[in-house]
């Protein structure tokens, strides 16, 4: 099989999130389950939700494929950690913890969690992360899926501003490279 590149591999997040977006809002409600175990801190609707998510996700893409620097990559990855990988884990241990299935959990350990292995993995390979930097990568998209879960939107809002920022400040501080293996 070809190797897939990490840019590449990236296109696949949002067509995981559409169909794990379907598997929550189509096909169950989620909301209604959500609602019996968490308070209401999110006004937003699940159409309002898609729309901002696949949004936010699609300029982080174009971000890093345009600047391609190691801290585009760092952001695409702890969005992903926060919207994708944390997601799946939210999934399975609410469904173990209320021993009630949440909608959602097919597509999280179906899709999310191989999607992002293997743009993780991608990412490795080309050196855009080292392991040290994907485990703390990890973490801060813990702690923000969980800040949003508890505090609500205003936590997304927060910090895809400071990590655009951070990207593209990451290009104009060294603009004269473009491969994203030589800008920390």
């Amino acid at each position: 099989m070809p190797r897939m590149s990490f840019n590449t591999a990236l296109l696949l997040a949002p067509l995981a999130y559409a169909i794990h977006h379907a598997e929550e809002h189509l096909i169950f409600n989620f909301r209604a389950w959500r609602l019996k175990y968490f308070p209401d801190n999110n006004a937003l609707s699940t159409e309002a939700i898609l729309a901002v998510l696949v949004s936010v996700g699609l300029i982080y893409l174009l971000l890093h494929a345009t600047i391609r620097t190691r801290v585009s990559a760092w952001v695409v990855l702890i969005f992903l950690m926060a919207t994708q990988v944390h997601n799946a884990i939210f999934h399975l241990g609410t469904t173990i913890i209320f021993k009630d299935f949440s909608p959602g959990l097919i597509t999280a350990l179906v899709l999310y969690l191989p999607v992002n292995g293997l743009i993780a993995w991608a990412a490795l390979k080309e050196n855009w992360v080292s392991r040290e930097q994907l485990a703390a990568i990890f973490v801060t998209g813990g702690v923000l899926f969980w800040a949003f879960e508890y505090v609500g939107p205003l936590v997304l809002l927060g910090a895809t501003l400071a990590t655009w920022l951070w990207a593209l400040a990451s290009k104009f501080r060294n603009p004269q490279h473009t491969d994203g293996l030589t800008n920390v």
